[in-house]
């Protein structure tokens, strides 16, 4: 029995990636890497974080 989580990359630039897991116990964790931070998300954190994103302007320009 092999003891890696499966991963997928959803999309990644040159500095930052957001990338899933499937833990053990069946929990889809959503990782976004930015530099030396990651934060990590369970599945309805994801959804809120989304919504967060989806939220701010394109542009602001003073």
């Amino acid at each position: 029995m092999s003891d890696e989580i499966p991963t997928e990359t959803l999309a990644e630039t040159e500095n930052y990636s957001v990338w899933i897991s499937q833990e053990p116990d069946g929990e889809v964790t959503y990782h976004v890497e930015l530099g030396p931070a990651t934060l990590h998300f369970f599945d309805e954190d994801w959804h809120e974080f989304l919504e967060l994103i989806r939220s701010l302007p394109d542009d602001k320009k003073s």
